[in-house]
């Protein structure tokens, strides 16, 4: 094994096997207390609170505009002409927490796990580690903007309702809300979200990194309120979104934060995008009819044989529903084992 060790940015590079892992001197303290306050859609009022009052005691600086009518926090940091931005979004799909919820932190990883009942539980990384990404870059950087969403998981409702002026001076807008550790989300639903001249600038296959489609998110739904900057959404860190088997990879997490402090720090010009459907939003219409259709025809596929994975059901289904990809059978996969899951077990809050 080699090392070395860069002690003005507090990072240590551990190299094994010609594979370089990010290791920082980082107290995951606060993403536990993130993770153990539960926010399901509709429900956000105590991770409201706790987000509101963590600034106001640790951002020296940090104006907070609440707004009351949805629950959107905007956060602004300096005064800048222009500024970075980063948004995500507090609540969770898991309905319900046992009393005697905590987060387990082994060397690689953080999970949910109750005692009494023997069993795991959702974090709620998705998107809580998007959350603590935007605490980090608030500590960190004198100049940023930061928007905070309500009920993302039930339709972008948060976002749908966003307040579009604070965006006026941004230069971009970043979404931490990815599972994995590779993916950057150029495009949504035939929907291009980001200029080329961005995605160069980035340069994020040296941060292991690869543009790629993914699915609804807040930038998709600022993209479609009229945003005109470049916008991505990435991969952070957490796996198994939306099960209690959810994990969290402590060094993709950190390997997010080093690619979003790149882009922070190096990205200093504004980067215009206007928003255009990439094949016609008819194309898009068709795309939501085959979603819904093949989540009824999933959810029936799992009750007969729940080990059945994506990969079997897009084996099985896609040709005659071509627009749905790999990554989509994935999310209606996760979607429809929470539902069962809650329908076997009742719907506890």
């Amino acid at each position: 094994m080699a090392s070395s060790f860069n002690l003005s940015s507090n990072k240590i590079k551990i190299k094994f096997n010609n594979k370089t892992k990010y290791v920082k001197n980082m107290d995951f303290k606060l993403l536990k207390q993130l993770y153990k306050i539960h926010s399901k859609s509709g429900y956000e009022g105590k991770i409201i609170s706790f987000v509101c009052k963590w600034i106001n005691k640790n951002i020296q600086g940090a104006r907070i505009e609440l707004d009351w009518n949805t629950g959107n926090i905007y956060i602004t940091k300096g005064t800048s002409n222009t500024y970075p931005c980063m948004v995500a979004h507090l609540d969770q799909v898991q309905k319900y927490h046992p009393t005697d919820f905590t987060v387990i932190e082994t060397k690689d990883l953080l999970f949910g796990y109750s005692p009494k009942e023997r069993s795991f539980c959702g974090l709620g990384a998705d998107d809580k580690n998007g959350v603590w990404l935007c605490l980090q870059c608030l500590q960190k950087f004198d100049f940023i903007k930061v928007a905070f969403f309500v009920s993302e998981e039930v339709g972008c409702i948060g976002s749908s309702k966003a307040n579009m002026d604070f965006f006026n001076d941004c230069r971009f807008v970043i979404q931490p809300d990815r599972r994995g550790k590779s993916d950057v989300i150029t495009q949504i639903g035939f929907m291009d979200i980001c200029s080329d001249d961005f995605i160069k600038d980035i340069t994020p296959e040296k941060f292991g990194y690869t543009p790629t489609e993914g699915m609804m998110t807040d930038v998709e739904q600022l993209k479609e309120n009229g945003l005109n900057v470049s916008c991505i959404n990435i991969s952070c860190g957490y796996y198994e979104p939306h099960t209690n088997n959810e994990f969290t990879d402590k060094n993709d997490l950190m390997k997010c934060l080093d690619f979003i402090e790149h882009i922070i720090t190096h990205c200093t010009k504004v980067y215009p995008h206007e928003p255009g459907m990439m094949k016609g939003y008819d194309c898009q219409l068709v795309w939501w009819e085959q979603y819904e259709e093949m989540y009824e025809l999933v959810k029936e596929a799992l009750i007969s044989d729940p080990t059945l994975t994506p990969a079997d059901l897009h084996s099985f289904y896609h040709d005659e529903y071509p627009l749905l990809g790999l990554d989509d059978f994935a999310m209606i996969c996760d979607d429809a084992m929470t539902e069962l899951y809650y329908e076997r077990n009742g719907d506890v809050v």
